[in-house]
Parts: structure tokens; C-alpha cells; sequence
């Protein structure tokens, strides 16, 4: 959805397993919420659906994060998931970590992840990369924002399972 490329589920695993121990990078798997009676229950493979991601690689502001969604099966894709989990992973590092400012990058013909970040986040765009191909948008966290992620966070606790990989 954003700046990232899909990968097999063999890469998924990988790049998983080596940001484990990143103190740099946090990362979610998102799963499917589907009835209790999936025979392998929510952890199983068959749940996968993408994943959210955020890294801590900026040297001007150790506070901002970079944010990346996929939400590679398409069944799932258009039906507010990739907002679900961005809400919550900027809850998470906003609370948990301390993080003050987000940016994305996407690229520049993926029109509805750009329509989330604006629409939804009020992300502004700060630059595009003629090279990349991509727009980069920025949010900085206000306490405005803050409360809204709080708000929305309360609400929802008991219809998203939000743990760490």
C-alpha cells in the first residue's frame, strides 16, 4: 500500500524474524478477524493478510517515525483495514514509544493510500520524487491528534487484537 514491494511469505517471515530485535523498526502481522470456528484458530497462516510497520530512521528527529501498510490479500483491500491498523500502530507509537511526527512515502499512482493519509490523518504532502516515483506526506502529532488516537483506541480495543510480533 505504501512504498513497499509484496513479498512471499517465505521474505515475509524473513524480514520479520531480522526486525525482531531492531530497536529501530516495530512491526505488526495483520490478521483476518474470522469466526472462532477457523480450524487453526486467529494465529494461523490462513489469518496473514499484511502487515504495518514503522521505523525510527531519522538522524534530524529521533522522534519521528516512518509509517508502512500492506494489506497484500485483496479480499480485505477497500474495506477500512489499512486505516484500522495505522490507527492503532499510531496510537501504539505515540503512547508506547513518544514518537511526535510520522511521514509516508507511497507511490505517487497508489491514489487510495495518498486519499488515507489526507483524508483520514490530515498527512500533508512535503515532497515528490521524480526518481522514485513517490510522494512523501507528513503529520506531525498535535494533541488534537493525540486525543483522537486515544478516542478511537478506547472504542475499539475489544474489536482489534493488536500484538507484537
Amino acid at each position: 500500500m505504501t512504498g513497499s514491494e509484496p513479498l512471499t511469505i517465505d521474505e515475509e517471515f524473513d524480514m520479520q524474524q531480522s526486525w525482531r530485535n531492531d530497536e529501530d523498526k516495530c512491526t505488526f502481522i495483520v490478521l483476518a478477524k474470522t469466526s472462532s470456528e477457523q480450524p487453526n484458530g486467529l494465529h494461523s497462516i490462513e489469518a496473514m493478510i499484511g502487515d504495518v510497520n514503522f521505523y525510527l530512521n531519522s538522524h534530524d528527529n529521533p522522534h519521528e517515525a516512518e509509517l508502512e501498510v500492506m494489506i497484500a490479500e485483496q479480499a480485505h483491500s477497500g474495506r477500512g483495514v489499512a486505516t484500522e491498523v495505522l490507527k492503532l500502530m499510531m496510537h501504539y507509537a505515540v503512547n508506547d514509544i513518544g514518537v511526535t511526527d510520522f511521514v509516508v512515502r507511497i507511490k505517487e499512482t497508489n491514489n487510495a493510500s495518498i486519499h488515507i493519509f489526507e483524508a483520514k490523518f490530515g498527512f500533508i504532502e512535503t515532497e515528490r520524487s521524480k526518481v522514485f516515483k513517490e510522494v512523501t506526506l507528513r503529520r506531525q502529532v498535535t494533541e488534537d491528534f493525540k486525543t483522537e488516537l486515544n478516542v478511537w483506541s478506547e472504542q475499539n480495543s475489544k474489536r482489534v487484537i493488536f500484538e507484537p510480533f
